[in-house]
């Protein structure tokens, strides 16, 4: 996500919501399959170019859109989905 610029229609959404949107789009492609682990909230800021914070409300985000379940002590999984 570092320097490239998003869509005009992304500059009006919550850098959260970009984040959680391009994970979704990682999950629907396969990339990320059933059962992956996601990073920790800050490997996935560093990844995604973000503070550890808006990972956790990216994931969050995930999980309000029954994409991913965290397990305490165990990490974030992805759920199975249609695609």
């Amino acid at each position: 996500m570092s320097d490239e610029v998003p869509p005009a229609d992304e500059q009006f959404q919550y850098v959260y919501v970009r984040v959680a949107n391009r994970i979704e789009a990682e999950i629907r492609s396969g990339r990320l399959p059933y059962g992956a682990r996601l990073p920790n909230e800050r490997a996935l800021g560093a990844e995604y170019g973000v503070a550890p914070g808006t990972a956790r409300r990216a994931v969050q985000e995930l999980r309000d859109r029954g994409l991913v379940t965290t397990l305490p002590n165990k990490g974030t999984f992805v759920l199975r989905v249609r695609r």
